[in-house]
């Protein structure tokens, strides 16, 4: 009888990386929630933004744990504003890797995170 191949473990998704113009809008929209109950059509035209862009946008924030619900026909944030933006992914700065292992040294969850990923993404 042929043994089973054990699939490995699928590493957890990567963060989605963003340009910088679009971390603005994302940012921008958090804000316009943020100030009350929006239309999609309102959120759209303030971001210049069309139909498809405007789901993607939403789609980016719900699976960033930004909380948005649909009530009635509007948009609205349904956490505080700051939480909601810290949530945001962040423009990769591009950092060399001397500057990376500097950033990383530290006891936080964020100076964790960045040594894990220095860890993951170099040759063992």
């Amino acid at each position: 009888m042929a043994k089973k191949r054990k699939t490995p473990a699928k590493p957890a998704p990567a963060a989605a990386g963003v340009t910088a113009e679009r971390f603005i809008r994302l940012f921008r929209m958090v804000e316009l929630l943020a100030d009350g109950a929006q239309t999609r059509q309102a959120i759209a035209r303030r971001l210049r933004l069309d139909v498809r862009g405007f789901y993607r946008d939403l789609e980016l924030l719900r699976s960033s744990g930004v909380a948005v619900a649909l009530e009635g026909g509007r948009y609205t944030l349904i956490q505080d504003a700051d939480d909601a933006l810290a949530r945001l992914p962040f423009p990769d700065p591009r950092l060399t890797l001397g500057a990376a292992r500097v950033l990383a040294k530290g006891r936080s969850l964020a100076h964790r995170a960045l040594a894990e990923t220095i860890a993951q993404v170099l040759p063992s």
